[in-house]
């Protein structure tokens, strides 16, 4: 017996069982080198196939480094990356092969080319069911392109997935993963778990996808966002993306490369392509044609990136979204960003979206950069309504220029929805604007430096409540200005006093 146990032993570190018994099929029994000089994909796809022929099975990657281009997904499979074994987008130049290309897709001119296409990936799976990508191993896109336009023969996604159900995606590190380092769409019942993503441009792109739960990420993205959700029109029908769970996740900006070999660099900061600013963040959009609904992030932590944006500008209703529980440090950009736009990239006839019922909590914030200030903002007979902002304490660098405070912030309600279109802010703290229903309570903002802009603006508000809200007073300056503002209530604010305005036109406090 004791001899039997130990052969059963070492058959299973050899991988030699799992592959006669149907368990797992290793790659290198299929002819796999894992050599980093060999394309391995055929041995690759004859693993998933014969696993597929049998019902499904667990492929299985040794330690090695296997150089691959499109490899396709099939329903019942998982991909499992042992320890030190590298999944490498090929080279194409150095090969002289190429990616799949690029499908078809007649709705393709209502979001980014990026958004619009999935085969033109390194794995890539459509129409498939109960789907896993698994181990510690690594995805390295180094033969990725991170454009995200057509290039024959390129690809420039990690991983992509259209109109699956039932996919785990599970402790796996991602390297430079393109322009997507995972792009789900139209993708039903979808887990991230674990990841370490250290990236080029988006991390997780979840658009038009259902009951998806993201935790214990930890996501480094200077060039573009970290965990993006968004809900385009690429699938020809709007499709909003619901019943999503963000939980116990790390996001950051930064220098590529340098959070998984634990540097940590900034060396890149002011090169970044958007505006010289990284990104880094938890976005919703900005594809919106189908909103975003019943969504939940707790627990989650930025570091050096922009902070948090929700936005809805194609015509979508995002709505019913609870954040818990935030920290910030070092926020580059605007720490909150909530907009209601009318881009209407979409077809024709759709109606302005809606952004309502939003609750944020127990958050802590450094802002580092005086340019921006936490903006709520609408359009002129589309307010944003229902937010509720409570226990935030945000820590300003500030020492923006006396002239800042005069600038006339534009509408910009076709622009691309973003802070920085919005220009520099006349405020420190917030800018809030075509709005309806808006609770500050508990809030704190403090200078770090003498500003001398006003700490909060409100135009075109109605229903605004400030409790127990605390700024920094410097000199003569105004915390509070009010401009076309109905049904104010202030209580307990310092230094501004306790007030109650039915209607006011202008007026500084």
């Amino acid at each position: 017996m004791k001899k039997l146990k130990i052969l059963l032993i070492a058959l299973l570190l050899t991988g030699s069982l799992f592959a006669q018994t149907g368990v797992f099929y290793n790659v290198k029994d299929y002819g796999a080198k894992g050599d980093g000089q060999t394309i391995d994909t055929k041995a690759i796809e004859a693993a998933i196939d014969a696993a597929a022929a049998k019902g499904g099975g667990t492929v299985f990657f040794p330690a090695g480094n296997y150089q691959n281009f499109t490899i396709h997904l099939k329903s019942f499979i998982t991909l499992h990356l042992d320890n030190d074994a590298t999944l490498e987008a090929a080279d194409v130049k150095k090969f002289g092969l190429g990616y799949d290309p690029a499908e078809p897709n007649p709705w393709d001119m209502y979001q980014d080319f990026g958004h619009s296409h999935w085969r033109n990936s390194l794995i890539y799976g459509e129409n498939l069911q109960n789907i896993a990508i698994t181990g510690l191993g690594t995805i390295f896109g180094s033969g990725l392109t991170r454009e995200g336009f057509k290039t024959p023969g390129m690809a420039n996604k990690a991983i992509a997935l259209k109109l699956c159900r039932n996919v785990v995606i599970k402790d796996i590190s991602i390297l430079m993963g393109g322009h997507f380092a995972i792009l789900a769409t139209g993708v039903d019942n979808i887990t991230l778990d674990n990841l370490k993503v250290d990236t080029n441009r988006d991390a997780f792109d979840v658009d038009c996808c259902r009951h998806v739960r993201i935790s214990n990420c930890t996501v480094n993205s200077p060039y573009d966002d970290a965990i993006c959700l968004k809900s385009s029109f690429a699938l020809g029908f709007a499709r909003a993306t619901e019943n999503v769970t963000i939980t116990n996740c790390s996001v950051s900006g930064f220098d590529r490369k340098s959070f998984l070999d634990g540097t940590y660099k900034k060396d890149e900061a002011n090169t970044v392509p958007d505006h010289g600013v990284v990104t880094g963040r938890i976005k919703f959009g900005t594809e919106s044609n189908g909103g975003f609904k019943n969504i939940t992030i707790s627990n989650c932590t930025f570091e050096f990136c922009r902070g948090l944006a929700l936005e809805t500008v194609d015509g979508g209703i995002l709505e019913d979204v609870t954040i818990d529980n935030i920290t910030m440090k070092d926020v580059q950009g605007a720490p909150f960003f909530l907009r209601l736009g009318a881009r209407m990239r979409g077809p024709e006839g759709v109606p302005v979206g809606v952004l309502r019922r939003i609750n944020i909590s127990n958050v802590v914030v450094y802002a580092e950069n005086p340019f921006y200030a936490s903006m709520i903002a609408g359009l002129p007979g589309h307010p944003v309504e229902d937010v509720k902002m409570s226990n935030i304490y945000i820590r300003i660098k500030g020492g923006a220029p006396k002239e800042q405070a005069l600038n006339e912030v534009g509408e910009h309600e076709k622009n691309y929805p973003d802070p920085q279109e919005f220009g520099a802010m006349p405020v420190y703290g917030f800018f809030i604007r075509h709005a309806k229903n808006v609770e500050l309570d508990h809030v704190e903002l403090k200078l770090e430096n003498d500003d001398f802009r006003p700490a909060i603006l409100l135009d075109d508000v109605s229903g605004a409540s400030l409790t127990n809200v605390k700024t920094t007073k410097v000199g003569d300056v105004p915390s509070l200005i009010l401009k076309n503002v109905e049904d104010l209530r202030i209580k307990d604010c310092r230094p501004v006093g306790d007030v109650q305005l039915a209607k006011e036109v202008e007026k500084s406090m």
